[in-house]
């Protein structure tokens, strides 16, 4: 089975994470944490701070590491790189998804998140991330 590495950003602000809905490809509509595939040559965090630049126009630090998914989706194994990460500059403006919300700790399992994202949802509530 062929293995997808990516990235994933959790950006937290005032105790909410922000969530985004997948506007294209097979798994459109579904709720992830914003972040894309590591290219060659680069390191997760560098893959990162490109990914959230491309989609939400926005530059990110990558603080620390969260959590990785090991998934198994029907066409592929996907390798998910999380970590925490706050808003240098910029305004999280979409350009590749549909929608975007803040999630506090309430509404968290509001969305329908994709599987490999519901591991990290869980790994937010177990830690106590969000207020």
């Amino acid at each position: 089975m062929k293995t997808i590495n990516v990235v994933a950003a959790v950006i937290v602000h005032d105790g909410k994470v922000f969530a985004t809905q997948r506007g294209y490809g097979e798994l459109a509509g579904g709720w992830e944490f914003p972040g894309g595939k590591v290219e060659a040559g680069e390191t997760s965090e560098q893959a990162l701070v490109r990914e959230i630049r491309e989609e939400l126009e926005t530059t990110v630090s990558v603080d620390s590491f969260v959590y990785q998914v090991e998934y198994d989706y029907p066409a592929f194994h996907l390798s998910m790189g999380c970590y925490m990460c706050s808003i240098v500059e910029g305004h999280l403006h979409l350009l590749e998804h549909s929608a975007a919300k803040w999630l506090g700790a309430a509404n968290l399992r509001s969305v329908d998140w994709l599987p490999a994202d519901i591991e990290v949802v869980n790994a937010l509530e177990a830690k106590g991330v969000l207020s």
